[in-house]
């Protein structure tokens, strides 16, 4: 189809195509070993089929509205070649990813927000949240290189007050990347600490506020009391604060990915997902599968250990570096 077309520079492609080479060439050694010796998608084809997308953490759910999609298409034009399984994979894949609003972006942006009551300018306030272990510290260090790279001043909040090297490791993050971070001693109410990071941001002008908080699960009440407080202190500075709850999953663990997703979206309202370490794993097909299960849309990919390697996510580069 006409959509794909090479929509990101030829360095971050090639950086996207590394970072799912083991995605890539575990789906295609399955899926040539599915259509070896046929011509024609039929149901022994599409049974192969179901298992490889699962089998490559797409998901069960996920998996059935492929296949009956295929499907469909099969019955329409009656005759359907193996040869052209791969593109009508891609179409289909980038169709789904549409219904959530997933990788309709190519570059770092923030939307523009009404000035506040007061005729100042209104932050964009993101509150980052995901397990500990995930790539969270490190993803919010790399969207800060990001979003200053555009020109944006940007204030870091250390609200993962829960252990003292979630604030040392954002510490060396805000020294690295040149931009304010407001902190706490551990063991600090994590509330106080994202009031504290908001206020101070307004009080700069700041364009971008990003607030890190804890990532324990073992108790899911307590953490969606902790993370309502914070919310509803922000609000007292910035009313519609935050804009943004992102959460990072760490795209290696698969079916893990899923469980985490499961128990944030629970705990919190997510409104968008980063999903990272895909470059060391042949897990990628955990993307599609995420997005469509929790019809949350998928900003932001972990490509790689660089400071350029957290990619804004883009369907139609992703589905065509996947299925290349």
């Amino acid at each position: 189809m006409s959509f794909f077309k090479k929509i990101f520079s030829s360095e971050k492609k090639e950086t996207l195509d590394k970072g799912l080479e083991k995605s890539k060439t575990n789906f295609f050694n399955k899926l040539s070993k599915a259509v070896a010796g046929k011509s024609k998608v039929d149901d022994e084809v599409l049974d192969n089929l179901e298992e490889i997308l699962v089998t490559s953490d797409v998901g069960v759910n996920t998996t059935l509205k492929i296949i009956e999609r295929i499907e469909a298409r099969v019955q329409q034009d009656k005759y359907l070649g193996t040869d052209e399984l791969n593109k009508i994979l891609r179409e289909e894949i980038a169709g789904l990813l549409s219904e959530t609003n997933s990788g309709e972006d190519t570059e770092y942006t923030i939307p523009k927000l009404p000035d506040s009551a007061g005729g100042g300018k209104t932050p964009y306030v993101l509150m980052v949240v995901g397990v500990n272990g995930v790539g969270k510290t490190t993803t919010i260090g790399k969207l800060a290189y990001q979003f200053k790279k555009q020109g944006l001043h940007v204030v870091l909040g250390a609200a993962d007050t829960f252990r003292a090297a979630a604030i040392d490791q954002l510490q060396v993050w805000a020294d690295r990347v040149d931009v304010p971070m407001v902190k706490q001693a551990m063991g600090s109410d994590p509330a106080s600490v994202a009031f504290d990071a908001v206020q101070s941001g307004v009080k700069q002008q700041a364009d971008v506020i990003i607030i890190d908080t804890a990532g324990r699960l073992h108790n899911k009440v307590n953490l969606m009391n902790e993370l309502t407080k914070v919310k509803r202190v922000m609000q007292k500075v910035v009313p519609d604060a935050p804009h943004d709850v992102l959460l990072v999953l760490d795209g290696s663990t698969g079916q893990n990915a899923f469980e985490q997703a499961k128990q944030f979206t629970a705990a919190t309202e997510v409104t968008s997902l980063a999903v990272t370490k895909l470059d060391g794993t042949a897990k990628g097909g955990v993307v599609i599968g995420i997005s469509d299960q929790f019809q949350i849309p998928v900003k932001y990919i972990g490509v790689g250990e660089g400071i350029e390697d957290l990619q804004v996510f883009n369907k139609y580069e992703f589905v065509d570096s996947f299925f290349k």
